[in-house]
C-alpha cells in the first residue's frame, strides 16, 4: 500500500478519535450501564431488562411518571419548535438572497445569535420576558408570567429557541439559494409567475435536499433540549415543561443518591427515540430513484 493510500485516513483520524473517545466510548458504556443497578460510587449489578421494565410499564415507580412526562414534554417541545425553526430561516434567506445595500450586515445580524450560549440567551431573554419590567409586557400592555403559566411559557421557551438557532440553519439556505440558476427565474417571469409561483415551483424543489438535511439534524437538536426550559422556566408550572434531559441528569447526579441505571435506560430509550424519528424522515424525505 502506497504513502497516497493512507492520505484519507490521516485526515478522518483526528475526527474519528475523538468520536471515539467522546460518543462511542460513553455510549456503549451508558448502555451496559443501563442493564444494571449502580450508584456511580459502588459496583454495578446486573439486573437485566428490569431497568427497562421499571420505567415503561411500571406505573407505580416515580421512574416511569418522569420518563413518561419528560418523554411528552420532549416531543412536544419538538412539534412545536421544529417547523418555525426550518421555516423562519427560510423565509430570512430567501429575504436576504439579493445584492442589496446592507445584505450582509443583516446576515451577520440574524446568525449573530447561534454564537450565544444558553446562558446568555436565556439571560437576556429572561429580562425580557420579565412579568413586572420586562419590554414584552409593556408593548402587550399585560403582567404575564412567561415562566409560570401555560401555554405562555412553551411560547417563550420556542421563541427564544426559534431566535437562537436560526443563524445556522439560514447560512445553509442561503449557501444552497446560491446555486439555483437565475435563469429559471428570468423564464419564469418570461411565463407571467409570480412571487409566490417562483418560491414553489423553482426555489423550494431546488434546495429540497437541503431542507431534508437541515430537517433532520434541527430535530435531532430539538429532542436534546435541556438548557431553555430548565434555565427559563425551572420545568414550568406542574412539570409541564421538564423535559427528558432534565429527570436524567436529575435522576444520575441530582442530590440524594444517583441511580446511574435508571437514568442511563431513559437516555437509551430517548436515543432509540431520535434514531427513530430521523430514520423515519430520511425515509419520506430520501431522494426518489
Amino acid at each position: 500500500m502506497d504513502k497516497k493510500s493512507y492520505t484519507p485516513y490521516m485526515f478522518i483520524a483526528p475526527h474519528l478519535i475523538l468520536f471515539i473517545i467522546f460518543f462511542g466510548i460513553p455510549a456503549v458504556f451508558g448502555i451496559v450501564i443501563s442493564f444494571t443497578k449502580w450508584n456511580i460510587l459502588g459496583t454495578p449489578e446486573w439486573v437485566g431488562l428490569k431497568n427497562y421494565a421499571e420505567i415503561l410499564s411500571d406505573s407505580s415507580s416515580t421512574f416511569y411518571t418522569q420518563f413518561h412526562i419528560g418523554i411528552k414534554n420532549t416531543l412536544l417541545f419538538t412539534l412545536f419548535s421544529v417547523p418555525f425553526c426550518i421555516i423562519v430561516p427560510l423565509l430570512l434567506a430567501c429575504a436576504l438572497n439579493t445584492k442589496t445595500k446592507g445584505q450582509k450586515i443583516f446576515q451577520s445580524i440574524f446568525y449573530l445569535p447561534t454564537l450565544f450560549s444558553i446562558s446568555s440567551v436565556i439571560l437576556a431573554w429572561g429580562f425580557l420576558f420579565n412579568k413586572n419590567f420586562g419590554p414584552i409586557n409593556r408593548m402587550l400592555g399585560n403582567s404575564i408570567n412567561w415562566g409560570g403559566i401555560q401555554p405562555y411559557t412553551w411560547i417563550a421557551i420556542v421563541i427564544i429557541t426559534v431566535w437562537w438557532y436560526i443563524g445556522g440553519n439560514m447560512v445553509i439556505y442561503q449557501a444552497a439559494l446560491a446555486g439555483v440558476p437565475i435563469d429559471m427565474y428570468e423564464a419564469a417571469s418570461l411565463d407571467g409567475a409570480g412571487a409566490i409561483t417562483k418560491f414553489f415551483k423553482i426555489t423550494l424543489p431546488s434546495i429540497k435536499n437541503q431542507i431534508a438535511y437541515t430537517l433532520v439534524i434541527t430535530t435531532i437538536a430539538q429532542l436534546n433540549i435541556y438548557g431553555q426550559p430548565l434555565m427559563f422556566s425551572k420545568g414550568g408550572p406542574a412539570n409541564s415543561t421538564s423535559v427528558l434531559l432534565m429527570y436524567i441528569k436529575q435522576t444520575a447526579f441530582g442530590s440524594g443518591e444517583s441511580i446511574a441505571g435508571i437514568a442511563s435506560a431513559m437516555a437509551v430509550m430517548l436515543g432509540l427515540c431520535i434514531i427513530f424519528v430521523a430514520s423515519l424522515q430520511f425515509y419520506f424525505l430520501r431522494e426518489k430513484a
